[in-house]
């Protein structure tokens, strides 16, 4: 955004702003002729006022440039500098304070790209609802707003903070509470994340992926995430009064071994991609073998993807292939959270192996997520054991 006016340049010997050019100097004669009486003032006294105002003119001029100056670098600047612009000897640190920046050079390696870029898109297909686009992951994460909307949107619950904050206090109060939670469902007690308030409002993006490539693997994004990712980071430490610095190499992601993570294809994913007339077959088969089963408690299913997602059908219907009734506070009856649901897929899974089933492949999130494939990967196994019981 531009703050500059076009302007017409001041001519030199232009008076009252016309934009005449100057007279030809008088003659010696005419300079010695007296003036006549209210004529013109001495030459002597219009330069010195001429000269006045065209310095008052030059100096409004100068303070206007100054300003446009200054406008466009408030809006065009970020508020804070990324961590990786500050160069470690212009660091502020207190004896034995440690910090750390990406190697600015780690930002040409292709993996890391690659991971920024896909996180980047799974952010943006989150919070589609919400008309939030991120385009630079540590200008549009470090204040908190982002992340809020993100944990809200995965965990499914309202976050008790401001929903804008200007000030710099306000925005690592915010964060500070956003944090809090993210590290309370992944399960992170004091001291075990990877990333602080500090961190990740100094636009530190080692810290801010290490985050956000934990959500996505908590909440099972449906993403492939590039593996074994790592990066140069620069630790600076003050000791005696000097700076000191080494390079160390900072692990982002590593090999996964679960199946949606890695993307392993099985005759689910041919389903899907080549023949979608068949997968409804398939589709019809399990919805009438789920409900021959599931009709003995009153209870019927007609969407697959959406009526097992919270775990209850999954609960009762594994206890009823075996022959026994699962008692209800054993489970979320009405699960709400996010995790509540994890929880009931956990049980359901437990029973299924506890019959004799193997593991399945899919994780609990997958199945909370309403990932249909995985869905069907567990209700396939059921169907392939129990098919034959009435």
């Amino acid at each position: 955004m531009s703050l500059s006016r076009s302007r017409t340049p001041l001519r030199s010997g232009s008076i009252s702003g016309h934009g005449a050019p100057p007279s030809p100097a008088p003659s010696r004669k005419a300079r010695e002729s007296p003036a006549p009486e209210g004529g013109a003032k001495p030459e002597s006294s219009e330069s010195f006022w001429e000269k006045v105002g065209t310095l008052g003119r030059k100096k409004k001029i100068q303070e206007a440039k100054e300003v446009e100056i200054e406008g466009k670098y408030a809006i065009d600047s970020p508020g804070m500098p990324k961590s990786s612009e500050v160069p470690p000897e212009e660091y502020h640190l207190e004896e034995n304070e440690e910090r750390s920046m990406i190697e600015p050079k780690s930002y040409d390696n292709p993996k890391l790209k690659e991971l920024i870029k896909i996180i980047m898109e799974w952010i943006n297909d989150e919070l589609v609802d919400d008309r939030i686009i991120i385009q630079d992951i540590e200008e549009d994460l470090y204040d908190g707003q982002v992340l809020q909307k993100l944990i809200e949107k995965l965990s499914g619950d309202k976050l008790s903070v401001p929903e804008v904050t200007q000030s710099e206090e306000g925005q690592r109060n915010k964060l500070r509470i956003v944090l809090g939670v993210a590290n309370r469902i992944l399960g992170l007690h004091r001291g075990q994340a990877r990333w602080s308030v500090e961190s990740v409002h100094t636009k530190n993006i080692v810290s801010i992926l290490h985050l956000l490539v934990a959500l996505a693997r908590h909440y099972r994004a449906p993403i492939r995430l590039p593996e074994n990712v790592v990066v140069d980071v620069v630790i600076v430490t003050k000791k005696d009064g000097l700076l000191t610095s080494r390079v160390i190499a900072e692990e982002l992601t590593s090999t996964y071994k679960d199946i949606g993570m890695r993307c392993e294809r099985d005759a689910f994913d041919t389903l899907f991609d080549h023949a979608p007339e068949k997968l409804q077959v398939v589709k019809k088969s399990l919805i009438t073998f789920v409900n021959k089963h599931l009709n003995k408690l009153n209870l019927e299913v007609n969407d697959l993807e959406s009526q097992f997602c919270d775990g209850v059908y999954l609960c009762l219907l594994a206890g009823l292939l075996e022959g026994y009734f699962v008692p209800l506070y054993d489970f979320h009856l009405t699960p709400q959270s996010f995790d509540e649901k994890v929880a009931n897929v956990t049980l359901a899974f437990e029973l299924m192996m506890d019959a004799g089933l193997p593991q399945p492949k899919a994780r609990p999130e997958d199945i909370v997520n309403l990932d249909l494939k995985s869905t069907l990967r567990v209700l396939y196994n059921l169907f392939t054991k129990y098919k034959h019981l009435s």
